[in-house]
């Protein structure tokens, strides 16, 4: 902690500036977010996101590593989505490859990206209140996402880095009885979700530190590129699923809701998060029905043992959990990527604290930086 004095006429002090560091914390924690805030009282007027503290250099490894072996590199910088970010790579591999992935994989691939979209949502539902004070709503959070845990591990294998995609599909299918279990948990998650309407939505308090708190207007959105939930709480009516259609989306136009407000301030952030948590669950229902219609097939394309990308680049983005994600491909023939440059939600989103901190109390600033549902490996790559 600094203090800066200036000094007047007359050696009288006239102001003083104080600049706090919050964090970093102790770098073996699963990743660190520093901010330097310049504090004129007790309210901001300047502030810093420093990163950097957990670079793993993933990108510089993904050019010595085969198109098998990335996808593990690619699906740990955000542990909350880790299918939707495996899913963005093969995504891209599949599009140089000019390969058509059997219609049951691309199913199943909206389904869990989906589920996935759920587990991530929920944990920040839970522990954006306990941030604020609430410790219940997390319990909550945490009984439901066990509920859609236990299915994507049982299919996948993985509680965190399921590893499931495939260079031309997923790993295999699904197991006997997998369809109907995900039938329950999904409505067994729909009929609890009405606690965070109720507990959290309807807590005065909660309303009254979030509402018009951390306005973010839609022109920082596009200066900073920001992105997902918190670019669709301030107004910017824009998600791929719907406005660039991938894996099966383009058939789920009647199920599929994007979820946007135009306050743009904390309170909006988590309606908009908590939207897109019940529409998911509409669209994993709907990837179910369509499921049990289709006769049994492949979920995978025979690949040769050695597999080599044709030369080219190719830019792939994905509506991930927390936005949007790029991944930019560049291949000289070989087996390893000559380029793989990742576009992260968190990166870009983190970005405008810049412009949103400054003018606005320290009180105010844990539910600010809460609102803003990132994960600091999604950050720091």
């Amino acid at each position: 902690m600094n203090e800066t004095t200036t000094v007047g006429i007359g050696g009288a002090a006239e102001s003083t500036d104080m600049v706090l560091n919050i964090g970093p914390q102790h770098p073996s924690t699963h990743g660190v977010l520093r901010l330097r805030l310049v504090l004129d009282g007790e309210r901001i007027s300047a502030a810093e996101p420093v990163v950097g503290y957990m670079h793993r250099g993933a990108e510089k490894l993904f050019e010595a590593r085969d198109y098998r072996q990335i996808i593990v590199l690619a699906n740990r910088h955000d542990w909350l989505s880790a299918f939707s970010s495996e899913l963005g790579v093969v995504l891209g591999v599949e599009r140089m490859l000019g390969m058509e992935v059997p219609e049951r994989a691309v199913w199943l691939r909206t389904l869990l990206a989906e589920l996935n979209r759920v587990l991530n949502h929920l944990m920040f539902l839970g522990s954006y209140p306990l941030e604020l004070g609430g410790i219940t709503p997390v319990f909550h959070a945490f009984r439901e996402r066990e509920e859609l845990q236990n299915v994507m591990e049982e299919v996948s294998g993985g509680r965190m880095h399921y590893m499931f995609n495939r260079v031309g599909g997923l790993k295999e299918d699904i197991p006997a009885g997998w369809h109907s279990r995900a039938r329950r948990a999904v409505a067994a998650v729909r009929s609890r979700m009405d606690v965070f309407d109720r507990l959290v939505l309807g807590n005065e308090i909660f309303r009254g530190r979030t509402r018009g708190v951390g306005v973010l207007p839609p022109q920082t959105v596009h200066a900073y590129g920001v992105s997902g939930p918190l670019a669709r709480a301030s107004g910017v009516d824009f998600d791929l699923r719907r406005d660039e259609p991938y894996l099966a989306y383009g058939e789920l136009g009647d199920v599929l809701r994007v979820i946007t407000r135009e306050e743009g301030d904390c309170l909006a952030r988590f309606e908009v998060l908590l939207g897109q948590a019940h529409n998911s669950l509409d669209l994993a229902d709907a990837c179910l029905d369509r499921l049990a219609d289709l006769p049994p097939g492949p979920v995978n394309q025979r690949l040769p043992k050695v597999l080599k990308a044709p030369e080219g680049a190719t830019y792939t983005w994905t509506e991930n959990p927390l936005g949007l994600n790029g991944y930019y491909l560049v291949s000289r023939g070989e087996k390893t990527p000559y380029r793989l440059k990742l576009r992260s939600a968190s990166y870009n989103n983190i970005q405008a604290l810049t412009e949103l901190l400054p003018g606005t109390l320290v009180a105010d600033m844990v539910a600010i930086l809460g609102s803003f549902f990132f994960v600091v490996g999604d950050i720091d790559k």
